[in-house]
């Protein structure tokens, strides 16, 4: 196995362009657990954790850029207050050794859908820049970038160099389910943020489709039926919105759970979640 170790952005597309076969290693913590199980034996890997300019993140105008090396820890610790959903789910990934390590680029590249990280980028309409030697920058919709079960929109020789979002302009709520309180594989997830200034409620479903997934009906009832100047939600439409996310999922039986228990836990996250970002919503108004 080869392992080539740029120190450029230059040096790793040059690098990605020559070998498209060579797996990306950002903080490792997917890549090399398959590699110890003998799951992957890929003929190379390409470490980016010397190329600087990824562990870089800006906010300019309202819009967050987060290079694809920045790792959970600083999400979580520098990001919180621009992009809280997107926080609240890096918070929940793993030790703080692995969040330590652990990147947002490489929950993109690996494409899992139980990534932590997907349904917050969903929910808040993110953007994912890839960039090859040959044909330069793509700017992908997270909504596009999910292909199958470990499958991206990822060229054989691009490579992500960061996720864009515009700042919260509203409450972001991320919720989990999983067999423990830490160091858990999802068995479900689910993500909404609120955007009061253009009357929108964004979704994102993982671990309960074959890809991270929004729930566009869902969003699409809350467009057509939500009172954004009542004080309380109405129950019915919340049951509804509720009902809709489900209906979006299209889980499986394993290990982790069964369909139809992922199928309830969207229905009763998806209801929390939109209560819990509405009340922060009311409270914000009323402040």
């Amino acid at each position: 196995m080869d392992f080539l170790r740029p120190t450029t952005w230059a040096e790793a597309l040059a690098a990605k362009a020559d070998q498209p076969e060579a797996v990306p290693l950002q903080g490792g913590t997917d890549v090399m657990v398959e590699i110890n199980f003998d799951v992957r034996r890929p003929p190379a890997l390409l470490d980016l954790t010397r190329v600087a300019e990824l562990r870089e993140w800006t906010v300019t105008g309202g819009r967050c850029r987060i290079g694809a090396g920045v790792p959970y820890r600083v999400v979580v610790e520098e990001l919180g207050g621009v992009l809280p959903g997107l926080a609240q789910a890096a918070r929940t990934v793993g030790s703080p050794q692995i969040r330590n390590r652990g990147t947002v680029g490489g929950n993109l590249g690996a494409a899992s859908p139980a990534g932590d990280s997907h349904p917050p980028l969903l929910a808040g309409e993110a953007v994912i820049e890839v960039e090859s030697r040959e044909r330069g920058v793509r700017m992908i919709p997270a909504a596009e970038f999910y292909l199958g079960v470990k499958r991206s929109a990822l060229r054989p020789d691009e490579l992500t160099r960061a996720v864009h979002a515009e700042a919260a302009a509203g409450p972001q709520y991320f919720s989990k389910v999983g067999t423990r309180n830490a160091m858990v594989i999802a068995v479900c997830s689910f993500a909404i943020a609120l955007d009061p200034v253009r009357r929108r409620v964004g979704t994102g479903i993982g671990s309960a489709a074959p890809t991270p997934r929004r729930a566009e009906e869902a969003e699409d009832l809350l467009a057509r039926e939500l009172d954004w100047d009542a004080r309380t939600l109405d129950p019915s439409l919340l049951k509804w919105f509720g009902r809709l996310c489900a209906e979006a999922a299209a889980p499986i039986d394993d290990v982790r759970g069964t369909a139809a228990y992922r199928l309830h836990a969207i229905d009763v996250m998806a209801r929390r979640t939109l209560t819990w970002a509405w009340n922060d919503h009311i409270g914000r108004r009323a402040a």
